[in-house]
């Protein structure tokens, strides 16, 4: 029997919300015509759904259901003849949104697709974005939605995942192998794998889940170059491509491209579509070639070596850089999602699921993308997916509905000062004022805390000499007063004597466990 290799045909499908351009201009016209406007009036102004939706059904007559019936007809055809054509599929969560409202027909298609049983679909953030940037649970939270969507919309949970645009560190990697997947996807990029080829399947530094990688040379051979008559393989035939992947060595190819690749990228006249139609029959005719789902290949292909990704080295599959400098690196950029950054710990303390979604509909990792400033070849693909004149328009664009955003968080604030309060737990300190536990003057522990909720974990934890020390001195209160802007809390606590606690660490918890009660209520 002849050594097997597996192809993972894997597709990204993907469209964000785009901004309105004239949002100012509508909440303006909208407050002189009804006053004051409700947080559910916000959705409608600040994202141009008359363009969104004009896109989107473009690219559903054009791409996404003449390459769904390529597939199904072609997955159809070889189940009949006894062989088996897989993909994988990464939708996200706004793209499912979309396609609900404006194109159930599309849903239907992808459900016949769930049917074969030959269709994987993969998980990520529901809002396509940059959370795990933000914060471990808004990052979790996000995955979670799209993985209960899925399951709703296909009857499965998936058990292989990607991050936004195959971005990946070995902090990634652990949250997801704690999740429960069994396989992660990102790019192979040769700063990460060294003397080693992406064909193969790795282990994620720190966990068991296992690392497939894309094979961007081949990917790109159908994403980026199949209609460039400049190329010396021009024109790309199905027949020639099964032949490179049965002379490239490895275990697994990972072939991984956005599915508007097949119809809107390269239009139906490019012989895009007829290329997709010919190229299960042209890989199965090799009988050292089978198609497989990520999860087949992390089940049954036994990892050959450890992946390291540091946080400091993120890859993605996006750019030459194939880092975070696709979404971060300019001014503009880091600008604004520093903002976005700040204002999620401020509308999760408010406790507002409408705030929350307009949020998360901000953190939509294409806003970013159209703000890059990258020159060259980068430039050009930048600029072909944005909707705006320029990266600094599309900046002022996001600038304005983030600012009015920001606005009605504050004045919500104002409201709610129970909110103001939860925020102030929440929040870190600023740097050199985390309190640190001491066990007498200059005998400093190894116990900090950043903010009210790490303070009680080291209350919890601490020395009783070091809290009979602080209790004392009244350091407690100080820092919550002063450092945190807790009044309230520091208040209670000062009424705390040392000399008159039978348990000085069980009366200062009891303070701190109640308070937490009145504004989280657990």
């Amino acid at each position: 029997m002849s050594y097997i290799k597996h192809v993972v045909l894997m597709f990204e499908v993907h469209q964000p919300y785009r901004l309105e351009r004239r949002a100012l201009r509508k909440l303006t016209d909208a407050i002189l015509v009804r006053g004051r406007l409700g947080v559910e009036d916000l959705e409608g102004i600040y994202f141009d759904h008359e363009l969104n939706r004009e896109v989107f059904e473009r690219v559903v007559k054009r791409c996404y259901l003449p390459a769904n019936s390529v597939i199904l007809q072609q997955i159809d055809f070889f189940k009949d003849h006894g062989k088996k054509f897989k993909v994988a599929y990464s939708m996200s969560g706004v793209l499912l949104e979309q396609s609900e409202k404006w194109a159930p027909e599309l849903v239907e298609s992808f459900k016949q697709l769930a049917d074969t049983g030959l269709v994987e679909f993969l998980d990520q953030t529901y809002f396509h974005s940059l959370s795990f940037l933000v914060a471990e649970e808004e990052f979790v939270d996000q995955i979670r939605m799209h993985r209960e969507t899925v399951k709703a919309l296909f009857g499965m949970y998936p058990t292989s995942v990607e991050n936004t645009e195959f971005i990946y560190n070995n902090y990634v990697g652990r949250i997801f192998d704690r999740l429960g997947y069994k396989v992660v996807l990102t790019e192979g990029v040769e700063r990460v794998l060294m003397w080693r080829s992406p064909n193969y399947v790795y282990k994620a530094k720190g966990a068991s889940i296992r690392v497939l990688m894309r094979n961007y040379r081949l990917s790109d051979d159908i994403g980026f170059r199949f209609a460039s008559e400049w190329w010396s393989e021009y024109p790309l035939t199905a027949e020639k491509y099964s032949a490179w992947l049965a002379a490239t060595p490895g275990d697994v190819i990972l072939v991984a491209i956005d599915y508007e690749t097949f119809g809107e990228h390269f239009p139906a006249e490019t012989g895009i579509l007829e290329f997709l139609r010919w190229l299960p029959g042209e890989v199965l005719k090799w009988e050292n070639l089978r198609f497989s789902t990520p999860t087949e290949v992390a089940e049954s292909v036994p990892p050959r070596d450890e992946i390291d990704v540091p946080e400091g080295e993120t890859i993605s599959w996006a750019d030459l850089e194939r880092d975070l400098s696709a979404w971060l690196g300019n001014f503009m950029q880091d600008y604004a999602f520093e903002r976005l950054k700040d204002l999620w710990l401020q509308i999760k303390a408010l406790q507002d699921g409408r705030l929350l979604r307009l949020w998360r509909l901000l953190s939509i990792s294409d806003h970013f993308y159209y703000m890059s400033t990258k020159g060259g070849g980068p430039g050009d693909v930048h600029s072909y997916f944005s909707p705006y004149k320029s990266p600094f328009q599309a900046y002022m664009y996001y600038l304005d509905v983030l600012s009015d955003l920001e606005a009605r968080v504050r004045f919500a604030f104002v409201e709610n000062p129970e909110a103001r309060y939860r925020y102030l737990w929440m929040r870190r300190v600023k740097t050199g004022e985390e309190f640190v536990f001491f066990l007498s003057e200059g005998r400093p522990t190894d116990i900090v805390a950043w903010n009210v909720f790490s303070f009680i974990e080291a209350v919890e934890r601490a020395p009783e000499e070091s809290i009979r020390f602080h209790q004392e001195r009244n350091d407690f209160a100080k820092w919550l007063e002063s450092s945190v802007g807790e009044k309230v809390l520091a208040e209670r606590l000062s009424t705390i004597k040392p000399e008159g606690a039978h348990d000085l660490r069980a009366a200062i918890l009891g303070v701190l466990y109640a308070r937490r009660r009145e504004l989280f209520g657990f």
